[in-house]
């Protein structure tokens, strides 16, 4: 029989693992350093007039200049975007790696539900970036971009203007996709019922206008029933696996 670990032997395990998280995302992070072309491709694409969702949407052509105002700017918004893609590249190493330093501490029907609502989350945060990436974010960088208040005043946006929204409106987006996932778990302990959020649904319909209307402050009405589209769908979506979830202990 396998000798129980101390304390102190966990916390060398936990250190060992944190340094490969640690080296995986900063060589998955030097690979995307160094495919720059490519790494900035994709993400200055959607400031571009030929983006798919534009084409798609029927949107007018336009024309969106990026300006650099620090010596060290592009730089260092060049390590900032390489490592946040060595990171997403390698996510599926660290996922790994946490959770076989946590399963051993599980019973087996506890490492199953891990497995699935950790599987479920992953995935979730991923479709919510795509739909930030082909969705939320060129729309609301197409309306601020181009929005003037006079034509007098000219838009000069910075580069690490654009970075840091994408970034935000990425992370934003990754949470709010985790409802349903957070709605199974919460219906698994029973403290929420489908009852519940279907007679409160017209709140919620309120309150996902009001998100997004936060999120993309934009006049345009179709824009805000766009961005709203899918907040509204992950709230259908998430009463359906609460009616079919039926709450009972953990094994």
């Amino acid at each position: 029989m396998a000798e129980e670990m101390t304390f102190w032997d966990h916390l060398d395990v936990l250190r060992a693992d944190i340094i490969r998280i640690l080296v995986a995302a900063v060589v998955m992070g030097i690979g995307a350093f160094c495919l720059k072309d490519f790494l900035f491709d994709v993400v200055l694409w959607p400031r571009s007039a030929d983006f798919p969702t534009y084409r798609l949407l029927g949107a007018e052509p336009f024309q969106l200049q990026l300006i650099n105002t620090e010596l060290t700017e592009q730089f260092m918004i060049h390590m900032k975007v390489a490592l946040i893609a060595g990171l997403l590249v390698a996510s599926p190493y660290v996922i790994y790696v946490l959770f076989s330093f946590i399963s051993p501490a599980l019973y087996e029907g506890e490492r199953r539900i891990s497995i699935r609502v950790g599987g479920a989350a992953y995935v979730m945060f991923m479709v919510g970036l795509v739909v930030n990436y082909f969705l939320i974010f060129p729309l609301t960088v197409r309306f601020l971009g181009t929005y003037s208040v006079s034509p007098d005043v000219q838009t000069m946006l910075t580069l690490s203007s654009y970075v840091d929204t994408l970034l935000m409106l990425s992370l934003v987006f990754g949470i709010v996709f985790e409802i349903p996932v957070v709605a199974w778990m919460l219906a698994k302990f029973g403290v929420l019922k489908a009852s519940w959020m279907a007679q409160y649904r017209r709140h919620a319909i309120v309150a996902i206008l009001i998100v997004a209307a936060v999120i993309t402050p934009t006049a345009d009405v179709m824009t805000l029933l766009i961005v709203s589209l899918p907040i509204w769908l992950l709230y259908e979506v998430s009463i359906w696996i609460v009616r079919k979830t039926h709450p009972r202990p953990l094994p």
